[in-house]
């Protein structure tokens, strides 16, 4: 999903609000949430899960076309770390997608 999906998603459920001002409120939490990983902060949305950020030294390494060694310069790396409800829905999803793909394996051999 991308962020016009969201938004057109967003204005199914709620027909009473107009697209732009769904737009803006979906721009501005994203715009704020950009802002408080560039500063090193932590984001925690209970039932959903995390935003932080690491930092990836500096570090030599190695054109691959090239050869040539070249410094890498340290770095904020984002990272999203999934909420205990968030890894229980996709277990259970991937639970019923086992449980579907392993039916349809035995009507397959019952009709072979």
């Amino acid at each position: 999903m991308n962020r016009m999906e969201l938004i057109r998603r967003i204005a199914e459920k709620h027909e009473g609000v107009r697209i732009g001002d769904i737009e803006a409120a979906v721009g501005l939490i994203l715009r704020q949430m950009k802002y408080v990983l560039a500063s090193g902060d932590r984001i925690e949305i209970r039932g959903f899960g995390s935003f932080a950020t690491t930092i990836h030294r500096a570090r030599k390494a190695r054109n691959p076309k090239t050869g040539e060694k070249i410094e890498v310069p340290e770095k904020l790396v984002p990272r999203f770390r999934p909420g205990k409800e968030l890894r229980d829905v996709k277990m259970k999803k991937k639970a019923e997608m086992n449980r579907t793909s392993q039916i349809r394996k035995e009507e397959e051999l019952r009709a072979a």
